[in-house]
């Protein structure tokens, strides 16, 4: 008997889900416990995986909607049994599913290139994504549509007329598109394109200043060393993200003006204190894990929270509530980074991110003298419309002031 795949619920305000990717292909052999398919909530994606082995069949393509406990594909037992599937099993029905239709001329985005004359292609959003996909060069292209516009029959016909031409493997993932050759095509969807539109959005929606600067690192250094040297006491590795996660806590306590949002014409000042930690996935994009009530949490409860969080976070097992309520993100590139400093976005709808780079030695002046210290680089990024620089300036004195002397920490 067939197994099902069904939408698992992830948080309770959730009601349905972005179909993201199917691991593996109509009628291919799965084993149980391997990630099958790849869902979207509003803030993060999870990992869905066979609960059972045998051959897959599709119920939900991606890129659409589903609903929460919708049966989207089905395992079958054997090849007998996916053939009586594929031939009776009806099609789940979508999420305000309607038939395509091509769109009114009046209503098709001017979005192909200029033609030689230069005039704007007129192309319909379907035949322009399938263009796109296939790598058909649109300006080659004569459309039968009304006013001579490119639709989806015209970029169907010149796939096929693409196949029938034999060009080499290697060729063919460097075909010509508008006058350039493509490597590879990788689609904007997922996570990719959820970080997308927040970035513009950002940017686009607060006025934000960057504000750079150094801590020194040496005592740091030293305080991470002795903590190190008494992990089998403490039970686990403490890293700097941590120590800087507990430091902004602490700092924000006194800085209550930065732990705020504007939200609909208001500041809301937040009691609660939630650290967002970015981390990244590395091609595929980041996420941002809170703490919530930071300043009422120990070292080591941090410490241990991050390290849950980030290992959900790549393992795509991230609940929904796990990434959301932030009040301040702290993103850092690390030990692996090479840029000394970067200007971060605002995670809407936080007011402040602080960045910060990796410790290296270099030359400063201390008390008239030339030396060696170890130096971590930051970046401060608020919006203006709700924090202003001196306020951002007094944040960054406290931290710095914890940061560069961690025994104060002990006394927070």
């Amino acid at each position: 008997m067939a197994v099902q795949i069904v939408v698992p619920k992830l948080g309770l305000s959730m009601s349905d889900v972005t179909m993201v990717e199917w691991k593996v292909k109509e009628g291919e052999r799965v084993e149980k416990g391997t990630v099958v398919l790849v869902i979207e909530t509003e803030k993060t994606e999870w990992n869905v995986e066979a609960g059972a082995s045998g051959f897959l069949h599709i119920l939900v393509q991606e890129g659409v909607k589903a609903k929460i406990g919708q049966v989207v594909g089905l395992i079958a037992e054997g090849r007998e049994e996916l053939e009586i599937l594929q031939k009776e099993a009806p099609r789940q029905p979508l999420i305000g599913e309607q038939k395509v239709k091509e769109a009114p001329l009046a209503e098709v985005a001017q979005v192909g290139p200029f033609t030689g004359e230069g005039e704007r292609i007129r192309i319909s959003p379907i035949a322009r994504k399938m263009a796109e996909e296939h790598m058909i060069d649109i300006t080659r292209i004569k459309g039968t549509g009304p006013d001579e516009r490119i639709v989806k029959e015209d970029i169907e016909k010149a796939i096929e007329e693409q196949k029938k031409v034999a060009v080499p493997p290697e060729e063919v993932a460097r075909a010509l598109y508008q006058g350039r050759k493509v490597k590879e095509t990788i689609p904007l969807k997922g996570m990719r394109r959820v970080i997308a539109e927040r970035m513009y959005g950002s940017l686009s929606n607060s006025a934000q200043l960057s504000f750079l600067g150094e801590f020194d690192a040496t005592q740091l250094i030293k305080f991470r060393k002795a903590l190190l040297n008494r992990e089998k006491a403490i039970g686990v590795n403490i890293t700097y993200t941590e120590i800087l996660v507990y430091a902004i806590a602490r700092a924000l306590k006194d800085h209550p003006d930065i732990n705020v949002s504007l939200i609909e014409n208001e500041i809301k000042v937040w009691e609660d204190i939630n650290i967002g930690v970015a981390v990244a996935l590395g091609k595929e994009g980041l996420l941002v894990p809170v703490v919530k009530q930071a300043d009422k949490k120990s070292l080591i409860e941090i410490s241990q929270e991050v390290k849950s969080l980030v290992e959900k976070a790549r393992g795509r097992k991230i609940l929904p509530e796990e990434v959301t309520g932030g009040t301040f993100t702290l993103t850092s590139i690390g030990a692996i980074g090479v840029s000394y400093y970067q200007t971060p976005i605002i995670n809407q709808p936080e007011s402040a991110i602080l960045g910060t780079g990796s410790i290296m030695e270099k030359p400063v002046v201390k008390n008239g003298q030339i030396v060696i210290a170890s130096m971590m680089p930051y970046s401060l990024t608020i919006d203006h419309r709700v924090i202003n620089g001196f306020g951002a300036e007094q944040f960054l004195a406290s931290l710095k002031g914890l940061v560069e002397t961690p025994g104060l920490l002990l006394l927070k």
